[in-house]
Protein backbone atom coordinates (compact mmCIF):
# COMPACT_ATOMS: atom_id res chain seq x y z
CA UNK A 1 0.00 0.00 0.00
CA UNK A 2 1.06 3.28 -0.81
CA UNK A 3 2.17 6.08 1.99
CA UNK A 4 -0.13 8.77 0.57
CA UNK A 5 -2.28 8.17 -2.25
CA UNK A 6 -4.72 10.80 -3.88
CA UNK A 7 -7.92 9.64 -5.53
CA UNK A 8 -9.76 12.02 -8.48
CA UNK A 9 -9.39 14.99 -5.88
CA UNK A 10 -10.71 18.28 -6.77
CA UNK A 11 -11.05 21.91 -5.47
CA UNK A 12 -13.40 24.32 -6.31
CA UNK A 13 -13.95 28.00 -5.26
CA UNK A 14 -17.25 28.82 -6.76
CA UNK A 15 -16.91 28.77 -10.32
CA UNK A 16 -12.74 29.15 -10.01
CA UNK A 17 -11.45 25.28 -10.50
CA UNK A 18 -8.14 25.20 -8.88
CA UNK A 19 -7.75 21.11 -8.71
CA UNK A 20 -9.97 18.69 -10.82
CA UNK A 21 -9.53 15.04 -10.56
CA UNK A 22 -5.93 14.82 -9.36
CA UNK A 23 -4.93 11.45 -8.96
CA UNK A 24 -1.59 10.06 -8.08
CA UNK A 25 0.37 8.05 -5.12
CA UNK A 26 3.86 8.50 -2.80
CA UNK A 27 5.96 5.71 -1.54
CA UNK A 28 7.77 5.61 1.90
CA UNK A 29 11.26 6.55 1.53
CA UNK A 30 10.58 8.50 -1.69
CA UNK A 31 10.92 12.55 -2.90
CA UNK A 32 8.21 12.83 -5.65
CA UNK A 33 8.33 16.24 -7.25
CA UNK A 34 5.35 18.82 -7.99
CA UNK A 35 5.94 20.96 -9.87
CA UNK A 36 3.82 23.55 -12.64
CA UNK A 37 4.02 26.95 -13.42
CA UNK A 38 2.47 29.60 -11.39
CA UNK A 39 -1.29 29.02 -10.80
CA UNK A 40 -1.20 25.32 -11.32
CA UNK A 41 -2.75 24.63 -8.16
CA UNK A 42 0.24 22.90 -6.41
CA UNK A 43 -0.15 24.77 -3.00
CA UNK A 44 -3.83 24.14 -3.07
CA UNK A 45 -3.05 20.68 -3.20
CA UNK A 46 -0.82 20.59 -0.61
CA UNK A 47 -3.73 22.34 1.24
CA UNK A 48 -5.86 19.24 1.00
CA UNK A 49 -3.22 16.96 1.84
CA UNK A 50 -2.50 19.05 5.43
CA UNK A 51 -5.78 19.79 6.47
CA UNK A 52 -6.14 23.43 5.73
CA UNK A 53 -8.53 23.56 3.44
CA UNK A 54 -11.25 19.92 2.73
CA UNK A 55 -11.33 18.93 -0.96
CA UNK A 56 -14.73 19.65 -2.51
CA UNK A 57 -14.81 15.85 -3.63
CA UNK A 58 -12.29 12.79 -3.85
CA UNK A 59 -10.14 10.92 -1.71
CA UNK A 60 -6.48 11.38 0.27
CA UNK A 61 -5.25 8.53 2.31
CA UNK A 62 -2.45 7.82 4.30
CA UNK A 63 -2.08 4.58 4.45
CA UNK A 64 -5.11 3.54 5.64
CA UNK A 65 -6.34 6.76 7.45
CA UNK A 66 -8.39 8.83 5.38
CA UNK A 67 -7.41 12.45 5.26
CA UNK A 68 -9.41 14.33 3.47
CA UNK A 69 -12.00 16.88 5.51
CA UNK A 70 -9.39 16.71 8.93
CA UNK A 71 -8.30 19.66 10.50
CA UNK A 72 -4.42 20.21 10.38
CA UNK A 73 -3.68 18.86 13.52
CA UNK A 74 -5.08 15.42 13.07
CA UNK A 75 -3.31 15.40 9.50
CA UNK A 76 0.12 15.95 11.78
CA UNK A 77 -1.16 13.62 14.23
CA UNK A 78 -1.33 11.34 11.78
CA UNK A 79 2.01 12.22 10.34
CA UNK A 80 1.77 14.80 7.72
CA UNK A 81 4.08 17.78 8.45
CA UNK A 82 4.72 20.71 6.00
CA UNK A 83 6.53 23.94 5.31
CA UNK A 84 4.74 27.13 3.57
CA UNK A 85 5.87 29.13 0.86
CA UNK A 86 7.01 32.11 2.96
CA UNK A 87 9.02 30.12 6.21
CA UNK A 88 6.66 30.89 9.29
CA UNK A 89 8.94 31.36 12.18
CA UNK A 90 8.29 32.72 16.12
CA UNK A 91 10.99 35.69 14.94
CA UNK A 92 11.22 36.14 19.19
CA UNK A 93 11.99 33.18 20.06
CA UNK A 94 15.33 31.62 19.29
CA UNK A 95 16.02 28.67 16.72
CA UNK A 96 15.87 25.75 19.64
CA UNK A 97 12.79 26.96 21.11
CA UNK A 98 11.21 26.98 17.64
CA UNK A 99 12.13 23.73 17.22
CA UNK A 100 11.09 22.87 20.69
CA UNK A 101 7.94 24.20 20.20
CA UNK A 102 7.26 21.29 18.06
CA UNK A 103 8.90 18.37 19.73
CA UNK A 104 6.35 19.35 22.64
CA UNK A 105 3.89 18.14 20.50
CA UNK A 106 5.50 14.90 20.71
CA UNK A 107 6.61 14.53 24.48
CA UNK A 108 5.54 17.05 27.64
CA UNK A 109 9.19 16.66 28.85
CA UNK A 110 11.13 19.59 28.77
CA UNK A 111 14.44 17.99 28.40
CA UNK A 112 13.59 15.83 25.95
CA UNK A 113 12.01 18.21 23.68
CA UNK A 114 15.07 20.16 23.95
CA UNK A 115 17.19 16.57 22.56
CA UNK A 116 14.73 16.16 20.01
CA UNK A 117 15.21 20.05 19.24
CA UNK A 118 18.63 20.22 19.39
CA UNK A 119 18.87 16.75 16.96
CA UNK A 120 16.74 18.42 14.23
CA UNK A 121 18.99 21.82 14.54
CA UNK A 122 21.74 19.14 14.30
CA UNK A 123 20.23 17.54 11.22
CA UNK A 124 19.46 20.47 8.74
CA UNK A 125 22.95 22.39 9.58
CA UNK A 126 21.56 24.75 12.07
CA UNK A 127 23.13 23.17 15.42
CA UNK A 128 25.52 26.36 15.57
CA UNK A 129 22.32 28.51 15.52
CA UNK A 130 20.52 27.22 18.43
CA UNK A 131 20.92 30.25 20.52
CA UNK A 132 20.21 32.80 17.54
CA UNK A 133 16.90 34.57 17.32
CA UNK A 134 15.07 33.51 14.72
CA UNK A 135 14.56 36.82 13.37
CA UNK A 136 18.27 36.85 12.72
CA UNK A 137 18.59 34.39 10.71
CA UNK A 138 19.41 34.63 6.73
CA UNK A 139 16.30 33.57 4.34
CA UNK A 140 18.00 30.09 4.05
CA UNK A 141 18.79 29.47 7.48
CA UNK A 142 15.17 30.36 8.51
CA UNK A 143 13.99 27.54 5.83
CA UNK A 144 16.02 24.98 7.35
CA UNK A 145 14.54 26.16 10.65
CA UNK A 146 10.83 25.19 9.37
CA UNK A 147 12.38 22.21 7.93
CA UNK A 148 13.74 21.21 10.97
CA UNK A 149 10.60 22.68 13.17
CA UNK A 150 8.52 20.21 10.66
CA UNK A 151 10.75 17.16 11.64
CA UNK A 152 10.53 17.85 15.42
CA UNK A 153 6.73 16.28 14.67
CA UNK A 154 8.37 12.91 13.36
CA UNK A 155 6.07 12.95 10.56
CA UNK A 156 5.78 9.57 8.01
CA UNK A 157 5.27 12.44 5.28
CA UNK A 158 6.67 15.79 4.81
CA UNK A 159 5.62 18.70 2.39
CA UNK A 160 8.13 20.89 1.49
CA UNK A 161 6.77 23.98 0.00
CA UNK A 162 9.38 25.85 -2.33
CA UNK A 163 12.26 25.74 0.46
CA UNK A 164 14.58 26.24 -2.42
CA UNK A 165 13.12 29.51 -3.50
CA UNK A 166 15.02 32.68 -3.51
CA UNK A 167 18.26 30.67 -2.21
CA UNK A 168 21.83 31.36 -4.32
CA UNK A 169 22.82 28.34 -6.05
CA UNK A 170 24.70 26.80 -3.49
CA UNK A 171 22.15 27.30 -1.00
CA UNK A 172 19.95 25.69 -3.18
CA UNK A 173 22.24 22.65 -3.39
CA UNK A 174 22.38 22.02 0.83
CA UNK A 175 18.81 22.59 0.80
CA UNK A 176 18.25 19.92 -1.93
CA UNK A 177 20.99 17.62 0.22
CA UNK A 178 18.77 18.34 3.53
CA UNK A 179 16.19 16.94 1.46
CA UNK A 180 17.81 13.73 0.43
CA UNK A 181 19.26 12.76 4.02
CA UNK A 182 15.05 13.34 5.03
CA UNK A 183 14.01 10.78 2.54
CA UNK A 184 17.04 8.85 3.42
CA UNK A 185 15.81 8.38 7.46
CA UNK A 186 12.68 7.13 6.08
CA UNK A 187 10.74 9.91 5.53
CA UNK A 188 8.71 10.28 2.29
CA UNK A 189 9.32 14.08 0.91
CA UNK A 190 6.68 15.04 -1.40
CA UNK A 191 7.76 18.92 -3.02
CA UNK A 192 6.60 21.55 -4.13
CA UNK A 193 9.46 23.70 -6.39
CA UNK A 194 10.03 26.05 -9.34
CA UNK A 195 13.65 25.92 -8.87
CA UNK A 196 13.82 22.71 -10.89
CA UNK A 197 17.72 22.46 -11.11
CA UNK A 198 17.40 21.51 -7.28
CA UNK A 199 14.35 18.82 -7.48
CA UNK A 200 15.23 17.07 -10.63
CA UNK A 201 18.38 15.42 -9.80
CA UNK A 202 16.85 14.18 -6.20
CA UNK A 203 13.20 13.43 -6.98
CA UNK A 204 12.23 9.51 -7.71
CA UNK A 205 9.14 10.88 -9.52
CA UNK A 206 7.88 14.26 -11.06
CA UNK A 207 4.10 15.32 -10.88
CA UNK A 208 3.11 18.12 -13.17
CA UNK A 209 0.30 20.50 -12.66
CA UNK A 210 -1.27 22.94 -15.29
CA UNK A 211 -4.70 24.63 -15.16
CA UNK A 212 -5.33 22.98 -11.76
CA UNK A 213 -5.45 18.83 -13.44
CA UNK A 214 -2.34 16.60 -13.61
CA UNK A 215 -0.39 17.43 -16.63
CA UNK A 216 2.16 14.39 -16.55
CA UNK A 217 3.84 12.22 -14.46
CA UNK A 218 7.20 9.92 -14.52
CA UNK A 219 10.78 10.06 -14.16
CA UNK A 220 12.66 13.29 -13.94
CA UNK A 221 14.50 12.62 -17.12
CA UNK A 222 11.12 11.61 -19.21
CA UNK A 223 8.78 14.87 -17.57
CA UNK A 224 12.09 17.26 -18.70
CA UNK A 225 12.02 15.93 -22.30
CA UNK A 226 7.60 15.74 -22.18
CA UNK A 227 6.54 17.83 -24.86
CA UNK A 228 3.40 18.96 -23.07
CA UNK A 229 5.68 20.01 -20.17
CA UNK A 230 7.78 21.96 -22.22
CA UNK A 231 4.79 24.04 -23.84
CA UNK A 232 2.91 24.19 -20.32
CA UNK A 233 6.33 26.23 -18.89
CA UNK A 234 7.56 28.15 -22.23
CA UNK A 235 4.40 28.65 -24.58
CA UNK A 236 3.66 26.68 -27.25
Amino acid sequence: MSLLRLEQVSKHYGGLVANEDISFAVEAGEIVGLIGPNGAGKTTLFNCIAGYTAPSSGAIWLGEKALAGLPPERCAALGVARTFQIARTFTSMTALENVMVAALLKTHRLALARQRARHWLDFTGLAHLGDTPAASLTTSEQRRLAVARALALEPLLLLLDEVMAGLNPTEVQRAAEVVQKIRDAGIACLVVEHVLEGIMPIANRIVVLDYGRKLAEGSPEAIANDPQVIAAYLGA
